[in-house]
């Protein structure tokens, strides 16, 4: 059930009140009066009951807790903790009296992000955007793609052909199924022995340990399947059909499960020579030539050509702002398109590049660049650099929240200077 909070406006004779603790100036102070906090609760009230259930959170406050979790790069506990004890991070989210607890339990943000789904972070950015105004506008836009790469281990056949024999272990004692043999001991003997693979004098008996290892993960999976056939329809079916895959998958093979836990984990070579593969899923930013502000965020599952993506992004990018692009600058991994409907792909090397002067292609390219600083940026401090977030709703939601958070705080450094400026040109010499 939603309720609205409506401010009151009035003192409490035992609680001081924000407005009189905070410095109003403040940059976060600046950005939450910019804000238009009413057309969220405009949008999100559809995915809540109006009368059953118990009262629901208000949607400021998850709103202003996601958007905080992604600017400052905390976790969903931490950011919890530290709205508690930060009075700004309070105004922010539309308290009016200090508060003492937290505001919720961390488990209410993963709820929030899955109820209002991706057309509702999708709502987050364009608010981002049109706040920006005509920055956010333009016509010319920058696209590339990147790895959000997912939180999980390095893969390797030995690693998850173990994790399916210690499943395999706890699917027999949940089911009550008596196994022939555990194999506990010998895995633990096997798993110290296959380390023997790098040693030169002791390479076969790792291999043969290696080996067995994975014989052993197939014999306990068949033996499960064997004694509780009704496994492979019932709750564990998806669970048991991603370890059939594991088992069967060879070095040549496509598609292959890289993480049982997250198995739409994709691996991607983008030519690093400090990381080779990076295990995780695609994204596309796009973002305006000239303002640097991210104007569309497009998660993609495996591994797509670059050329394949941008459709795609630009369909996303109209949609939040509005606006068809008339021109996309791109790099070489994108050759192959010379437009999408309305929009003009240019390429540095491309054909047929007469029509532009020297002068504005050297300035559309050497602006290009700044893509990539962006990504960092994002990677960084703004939480793309590792997922968190489970399944491919994750990596979208992710993804959303570092970009919305990106042009949050972009926009509060703007509302600061503009805040700065004004006051020293505007006070006397003498009060300065």
């Amino acid at each position: 059930m939603l309720k609205k909070k409506i401010a009151s406006k009035q003192n409490d004779l035992f609680n001081a009140r924000l407005d009189n603790l905070i410095d109003l100036k403040n940059k976060l102070c600046l950005l939450s009066d910019k804000i238009p906090w009413e057309e969220f609760y405009e949008e999100y009230k559809k995915f809540y009951s109006e009368d059953l259930g118990r009262p629901a959170i208000e949607i400021r406050l998850m709103v202003a807790l996601s958007i905080l979790k992604h600017m400052f790069n905390e976790s969903d506990e931490t950011v919890v903790e530290k709205w508690q004890e930060n009075p700004y991070w309070q105004y922010f989210s539309g308290e009016e009296f200090f508060q003492w607890k937290v505001p919720c339990d961390p488990s209410e943000l993963t709820k929030f992000r899955q109820r209002i789904g991706e057309e509702g972070l999708e709502k987050l950015l364009s608010v981002s955007i049109k706040l920006h105004g005509k920055d956010g506008e333009e016509a010319e836009v920058i696209p590339d793609t990147t790895v959000q790469e997912k939180n999980i281990t390095f893969p390797t056949d030995t690693k998850l052909q173990l994790k399916v024999i210690k499943k395999c272990i706890k699917i027999s004692r949940e089911y009550d199924i008596k196994l022939r043999q555990s194999y506990v001991r010998t895995v633990e003997r096997l798993r110290f022995e296959a380390r023997y693979v790098r040693i030169p004098s002791r390479a076969k008996q790792g291999r043969k340990a290696i080996a067995k290892i994975k014989t052993i993960a197939g014999r306990l999976l068949r033996e499960i399947i064997r004694k509780k056939p009704t496994l492979l329809t019932g709750a564990k079916s998806k669970l048991i059909e991603i370890m059939q895959r594991v088992i069967e998958q060879k070095r040549d093979s496509k598609n292959k499960i890289y993480s049982i836990h997250e198995p739409e984990v994709s691996c991607i070579a983008k030519g690093k020579e400090h990381k080779k593969y990076e295990f995780g899923s695609k994204v596309s930013i796009l973002l305006t030539k000239k303002s640097g502000i991210i104007v569309g965020a497009k998660n993609f599952q495996g591994n797509p050509y670059d050329g394949n993506t941008l459709e795609e992004a630009l369909k996303q990018s109209e949609r939040l702002r509005c606006i068809t692009a008339k021109k996309s600058i791109v790099d070489e991994g994108y050759r192959g398109r010379a437009s999408i409907g309305e929009t003009e792909i240019l390429r540095v090397h491309q054909k047929r590049k007469e029509k532009y002067s020297k002068r504005r292609w050297r300035q559309w390219f050497r602006r290009r660049a700044s893509v990539e600083a962006i990504i960092s940026h994002l990677k960084n401090d703004h939480r793309m650099d590792r997922n968190y977030l489970k399944g491919t709703y994750g990596d979208a939601a992710n993804l959303l929240l570092s970009a919305s958070a990106f042009n949050f705080k972009k926009l509060m450094y703007k509302l600061a200077f503009i805040f700065r400026f004004f006051r020293l040109a505007y006070t006397p010499l003498f009060l300065v």
